[in-house]
């Protein structure tokens, strides 16, 4: 009977991320106008924050105690981000992005990633290694804040429509997209872990997987809104925000709480993450990250599910 209920309860949740999606690019898109700042930059902000809640809200929970399914959830949700969300993405719609993206914020993903392995090799994730982590997390924030001052600053002959009717209606939608997609996000997590566990997974295992994916569905349902109403730069941009918030911010934020101890085989995982975000590279040297691109990263997905399972 608790395996049917959290069938539905899962169903529920995945409801509530199809909506909380929508509402979130809806606000964003009107911010965006409204403030004369791009979709890609919106996308790595305010709807990468909000797709990024649930990563947050299980990593807390977990922190301490749980430490294996932290880590386990940010490197799993930033390989399904590249390899399930645009995998995904890709082969329903070519994704058309500005190379701009592949000189700035790409190369700050991979870079994060890397002071993430670096900062691990002593076999822990300290309470000062989250500091440092968030401490990032403040200059990248202040980049992305200047970013878009600029960009307010050279669209400012731009005529924008609409008054405080705009702002308040703008903001409703982001607070119940991210409302809905946070409460979503841990029904389908909570009830996924339950049926995880039904088939005798490890914490790790159930933190690279089955949180893993079931955090990143926000990221997957916004993405593929977003890009359906023909706004790929918030689905591009969310992707590369919500991998450079869940190392800086989720993770940061779980190793200040309680440490997060570091074990010799999650090296193989680091490696396959800096593998998805090295193929993302070359995908968008076109500018485009097509159909073929998409497939290979999903059957690499796949592949990586697979080795994670039995390794």
């Amino acid at each position: 009977m608790e395996v049917v209920i959290s069938a539905i309860l899962t169903i529920v949740g995945l409801v509530m991320l199809c909506f909380g999606g929508n509402w979130l690019v809806s606000g964003g898109v009107a911010i965006a106008r409204k403030f004369r700042i791009s979709n890609l930059v919106i996308g790595m902000t305010i709807v990468a924050y909000g797709t990024s809640t649930p990563e947050l809200a299980a990593s807390i929970a977990a922190a301490g105690e749980h430490s294996a399914i932290i880590l386990g959830n940010i490197i799993g949700s930033n390989i399904a981000n590249v390899g399930m969300v645009i995998g995904i993405a890709a082969i329903l719609v070519p994704l058309a992005i500005h190379k701009s993206v592949l000189r700035k914020e790409i190369p700050i993903m991979l870079g994060v990633s890397v002071l993430l392995i670096l900062i691990s090799i002593d076999g822990e994730l300290s309470t000062y290694d989250g500091i440092l982590l968030l401490v990032g997390l403040g200059v990248f924030g202040y980049y992305t804040f200047k970013d878009a001052m600029k960009q307010r600053q050279d669209n400012k002959d731009e005529v924008q429509q609409g008054g405080k009717n705009v702002y308040l209606k703008s903001i409703g939608l982001i607070g119940l997209g991210i409302g809905l997609l946070y409460v979503g996000a841990i029904l389908t997590v909570d009830n996924a872990v339950v049926l995880a566990k039904e088939f005798g997974l490890s914490e790790k295992i159930i933190g690279l997987t089955v949180i893993a994916i079931g955090t990143s569905l926000p990221e997957l349902i916004t993405s593929i809104i977003a890009i359906r109403k023909g706004h790929s730069d918030i689905g591009v941009g969310n992707i590369i925000g919500s991998n450079i918030y869940n190392i800086l911010m989720i993770m940061g934020v779980g190793a200040t709480l309680g440490g997060v101890m570091i074990s010799a085989d999650v090296y193989i995982d680091y490696a396959i993450m800096i593998l998805f975000s090295l193929t993302l590279v070359i995908g968008l040297k076109t500018g485009v990250i097509n159909r073929v691109v998409g497939i290979c990263l999903a059957i690499g997905y796949v592949a990586y599910l697979v080795l994670a399972f039995f390794k």
